[in-house]
């Protein structure tokens, strides 16, 4: 193994460590968010049935918890290839068509989608000026708004590494780990 070879897998290395960090805390925001969800609707619920009152802050707990859930799922489905994706006229090209196509819509959504981490930036920004914060809560509204753009951002950056896989490998990649024929092996 020559020194240039060496020193690339030793930079996949560490770019694959991070990801999986990455993909690790998804994962986990995820799956703490949804129980939380399901922990703060299940108790509001029994709040009603007992004491005929809902828990007051129990709405706004529950849609800080869908913009966490929601965010961070995006760069999960981005990672995973679980994207949707519109097929009929993408299926029907011949693979150096699609190849070509999928290399056009990874870098143009990895565009977009850093793009909107920006403007939700812009976004948070203007909510952290204008002071507002949950009335049951009390907590500032743009503390809830923080997972937007970090969801965009890796979402963006899960794109650009799926369109520099594309770029260096002849096989077609929905996702950095996961190959179209792959993907399709798995559907039927």
């Amino acid at each position: 193994m020559n020194e240039a070879t060496t020193t690339d897998h030793k930079k996949t290395g560490v770019l694959d460590k991070i990801d999986h960090l990455i993909a690790g805390l998804e994962e986990v925001i995820m799956a703490v968010g949804v129980i939380m969800m399901a922990v703060n609707t299940i108790a509001n619920v029994i709040s009603r049935f007992i004491f005929n009152h809902s828990i007051v802050f129990a709405e706004e707990l529950n849609s800080i918890f869908i913009l966490l859930v929601t965010f961070a799922g995006i760069g999960y489905a981005a990672r995973h290839g679980r994207h949707i994706r519109m097929s009929a006229i993408y299926d029907a090209l011949p693979v150096r068509a699609r190849k070509i196509l999928m290399t056009i819509i990874t870098a143009v959504t990895a565009v977009i989608m850093l793009s909107l981490a920006w403007y939700a930036v812009q976004y948070i920004i203007s909510l952290y000026a204008k002071g507002r914060v949950y009335p049951a809560l009390g907590i500032p509204v743009y503390i809830s708004y923080l997972w937007v753009p970090v969801g965009f951002f890796v979402t963006g950056i899960q794109y650009g590494l799926t369109l520099i896989k594309n770029l260096q490998e002849d096989e077609i990649y929905l996702s950095t780990d996961l190959r179209e024929q792959d993907a399709q092996e798995v559907e039927v």
